[in-house]
């Protein structure tokens, strides 16, 4: 893995992170917010991210590049669209990772550090939560829809099955 130093005063990646989907209705000014927080990661194929069972407090948004999420000896799921988000339940709960992700390509992320905020002073770390949090509450959002979709999918499946 390859990793910046923290990307404040980095005005250059506005532009990037504005194509990120539930980014993209923000001023500059919490965007810069977000980038203070952040560092860019670099992953070669096959690289663990995070690991299941761990504890740490990064938010990850794919910025280029595939990721595969295994729960167990599992692939679950993969994450190949600009944007996709993982590690936000152990930033929310402080909980050990619940799954590992490993990057299938050349993936590069936005990483974004949960952990700084305790780190501030109070008025600074006030104003640094509630951006975080306003952008956990987007990705949570955006996912309780996918969810809601795909049980909308699933159960409409069954039914053309014959389930109840």
């Amino acid at each position: 893995m390859l990793e910046s130093q923290y990307l404040t005063g980095r005005d250059d990646l506005l532009d990037t992170i504005k194509k990120i989907p539930f980014l993209r209705s923000y001023e500059d000014k919490f965007l810069r917010k977000i980038l203070e927080l952040s560092k860019l990661r670099r992953y070669g194929p096959g690289e663990v991210i995070t690991r299941e069972g761990e504890y740490d407090c990064w938010l990850y948004v794919i910025l280029a590049g595939e990721v595969k999420v295994v729960k167990g000896d599992e692939e679950i799921a993969r994450l190949d669209a600009r944007g996709g988000t993982f590690g936000e339940l152990a930033v929310i709960d402080g909980k050990a990772r619940s799954a590992s992700i490993f990057s299938l390509s050349e993936t590069t992320c936005l990483a974004i550090d949960g952990s700084i905020i305790d780190r501030l002073e109070a008025r600074e770390r006030q104003e640094f939560e509630a951006v975080y949090f306003r952008l956990l509450s987007e990705i949570l959002a955006h996912r309780l829809r996918q969810t809601s979709s795909e049980l909308s999918r699933l159960k409409q499946e069954m039914e053309l099955m014959g389930g109840n």
